[in-house]
């Protein structure tokens, strides 16, 4: 056997230039240079992005300023309610506990209600067992309430606010915006409460409308709510958004009155026919059937009235439709398990304290559905029961 071989020792082979070719260290001496040119650059560029991002502050600083000064909160001084029920009681809570300092005063029609706020800080009739904030008080005089108000809510039922608006008419400012928050049809004329307003008042009196599941028992108990605030006037709307909203207060804006204010209306109805279900103890079949039906009626005539869908599909529309139908806090829902039960409708109106909406606007809902050619049978035959 040969003898192994020795191994040889072994050398990296040193890398050689091409003939002509700079050497190596001239090549990264030219890298560091073009580095050093980019971070110039860069530097140029970065230095002109932070002027701009300053100058873009300067201008958001200015815009933030200037909005703080026309925000409603900081302009809106004075707001009267009309009507001291559950949610007018809710509502001047809910705007007195929004600004310190605001003066927002009941307009309402009992000397007990109006002793009741100032003295004992408390509505007697109503959600007596909650302490109003300090800046809440009440009267009976018009004049009183209205002198330097800049804000107007309209807390009262449908059927009272013609009457009720015609006999003040002389104390409310032309360009007063009114907020109208009631939710029916004016029997006769078949009217939305914002159509009242301006039929009663002019056209120029600037009015929204306040909508959404909300009840005034949860409000006044600062619970989660959202609202939708709608009027033709976008910047009113913003108005109301902007003195109405806080950590549990959501207001979405609209421009669709139209929407807001039928479904709000109609969705009453629903509620009694919901209650009837409910009464009668068909189970929760019929029920989940009956309300898609009542809900895809409210559709079909709200569309043809002008109304947007995506206002139905929202607080102002589903929204308030599941909370009246489903809850038992709900007046319309109530007088619909109590007709279940057996009782008239007579005993049942006679017992409640406040008014359920959904009795007067179900014979508008005839009305309309004759006028704009519209199959609803669920919500016409509320009407017929009652």
């Amino acid at each position: 056997r040969s003898p192994a071989r020795r191994a040889e020792p072994t050398s990296t082979p040193q890398a050689t230039s091409a003939p002509g070719a700079p050497p190596q260290g001239a090549k990264r001496d030219h890298a560091n240079d073009v580095a050093l040119e980019h971070l110039a650059a860069s530097g140029e560029s970065v230095g002109r992005t932070w002027m701009a991002l300053q100058r873009w502050e300067a201008r958001r600083a200015r815009r933030a300023a200037k909005s703080a000064e026309d925000h409603a909160l900081s302009t809106t001084n004075k707001v009267v309610v009309f009507g001291g029920g559950s949610f007018g009681t809710a509502v001047a809570s809910h705007l007195a506990w929004n600004k310190a300092g605001m003066e927002v005063v009941l307009l309402v029609r009992d000397p007990a209600v109006v002793e009741g706020v100032n003295e004992q800080h408390c509505n007697p009739r109503y959600l007596s067992h909650h302490r109003l904030p300090l800046g809440v008080t009440a009267t009976t005089d018009a004049a009183e309430a209205l002198q330097g108000a800049d804000m107007a809510f309209l807390v009262l039922p449908v059927q009272r606010t013609r009457q009720f608006l015609a006999g003040i008419e002389g104390d409310i400012p032309e360009g007063l915006p009114l907020v109208a928050l009631s939710k029916g049809l004016e029997l006769g004329t078949n009217l939305v409460l914002a159509d009242v307003v301006r039929q009663t008042l002019g056209k120029r009196q600037p009015v929204a409308v306040l909508s959404g599941p909300t009840f005034a028992s949860e409000m006044i108990e600062q619970r989660p709510t959202a609202m939708v605030a709608a009027s033709r006037d976008k910047r009113l709307a913003l108005r109301v958004q902007q003195l109405l909203a806080s950590e549990y207060l959501r207001i979405n804006t609209s421009d669709d009155v139209v929407g807001a204010e039928i479904c709000g209306a109609l969705k009453n109805v629903l509620a009694i026919a919901a209650g009837i279900v409910e009464g009668l103890e068909l189970g929760n079949n019929s029920m989940a059937a009956l309300v898609a039906q009542g809900m895809s009626e409210i559709r079909w005539l709200a569309e043809k009235m002008g109304a947007r869908p995506a206002t139905l599909a929202g607080p102002a529309g589903v929204g308030d439709v599941m909370l009246t139908c489903f809850v038992p806090l709900s007046r319309n829902r109530t007088v619909g398990v109590r007709l279940g039960q057996g009782e008239s409708v007579e005993e049942i109106l006679g017992s409640m304290k406040e008014v359920a909406e959904g009795v007067p606007t179900a014979a508008a809902v005839v009305e309309l559905a004759r006028k704009y050619r519209v199959q609803l049978p669920v919500l016409t035959a509320v009407a017929y029961i009652l």
